[in-house]
């Protein structure tokens, strides 16, 4: 009797046993939970954004070489005016202009912040780019309404609005989330690296140029892709700048639009099943490939840059 009560506690499970799997459940129930979600989202936006070409008959090359954008009426050669390539055009330009004009301060700052100085950088850049990162959008957009597109009108000439302004606005906005996630891939290079150069009779700046910066790469193109993310799903900020016409951009001081401050200005003013609607989901498909594409390609660049560490 007394061995099999032994034998019952023994292959009773404990009380952090139960935790333990009940803590394990309901990680995998949040996994799937996510998972859902994300493939929900995909597979919706891609039966609204296909029905363009399914139901409404639109020709495929049509839609992403056409350059006429007026959904609901048809170009001079018969076919539906549902050009995409203005808002494709201007998305791109928009994006990869802010993120190589943000880059560069980006990585100067961060490595200020950390290698230089890090107690000032602490005491004030820290802050500041907290502060920068906590600024809605629209206020982006009224200071670039009011200050950028003036000084570009002066400066470069033009009526202001376009893809020049509406880059420098994206440079500000996604400037700070780069900046912190390049400090933290900074911080995370082990000390010794630094070390061991410094030891090898390399200077200062060649430790952080040929070792830090080096070690950090793939931190740096994380960073990048995330403000790209922001600055290609932005749409209040640059709508308010970059002049909103559905033209393709002959100059970058020329009125332009991208795909999410079209779908802004429109998708509260068409009918749903109707060919605008219709063709509006077709620009937040080609929103949602063009992102997981960016991401895609920065993850690979990053693979690329740690295996040559």
């Amino acid at each position: 009797m007394q061995n099999e009560k032994l034998a019952k506690q023994l292959m009773k499970k404990s009380k952090t046993a139960r935790y333990e799997r009940f803590g394990h459940l309901l990680s995998l129930s949040a996994l799937l939970l996510i998972m859902a979600i994300v493939l929900g989202i995909i597979v919706f936006v891609a039966s609204k954004g296909l029905s363009t070409f399914s139901r409404d008959n639109v020709s495929v090359k049509e839609f992403f070489t056409g350059t006429i954008w007026n959904p609901g009426t048809k170009t001079p050669s018969g076919q539906q005016a549902v050009g995409a390539l203005p808002m494709i055009v201007g998305s791109f330009l928009v994006t990869l202009l802010a993120a190589a004009l943000a880059t560069p301060f980006a990585i100067g700052t961060a490595v200020y912040m950390t290698e230089i100085s890090p107690k000032r950088g602490a005491k004030i850049l820290q802050p500041v780019t907290e502060l920068l990162v906590g600024i809605p959008s629209v206020v982006y957009g009224f200071i670039g309404l009011s200050v950028v597109v003036p000084f570009v009108r002066s400066t470069f000439g033009g009526s202001g609005f376009g893809i020049l302004s509406g880059t420098f606005v994206l440079f500000v906005m996604i400037l700070p989330t780069i900046v912190s996630m390049t400090v933290d891939s900074l911080k995370g290079v082990p000390k010794y690296y630094r070390q061991a150069s410094l030891a090898l009779g390399a200077t200062r700046w060649q430790t952080i140029w040929k070792v830090v910066l080096r070690a950090a790469t793939p931190g740096i193109l994380t960073a990048v892709v995330f403000g790209m993310a922001r600055a290609f799903g932005e749409a209040l900020a640059v709508q308010m700048v970059i002049g909103n016409a559905a033209l393709m951009p002959h100059n970058l001081t020329s009125p332009a639009s991208t795909l999410t401050s079209v779908l802004t200005a429109g998708m509260g003013n068409t009918v749903m099943g109707s060919l605008q609607n219709d063709a509006l989901w077709s620009l937040a498909l080609v929103l949602l490939v063009m992102s997981l594409f960016f991401n895609l390609l920065v993850h690979m660049i990053g693979r690329k840059g740690a295996f040559k560490k």
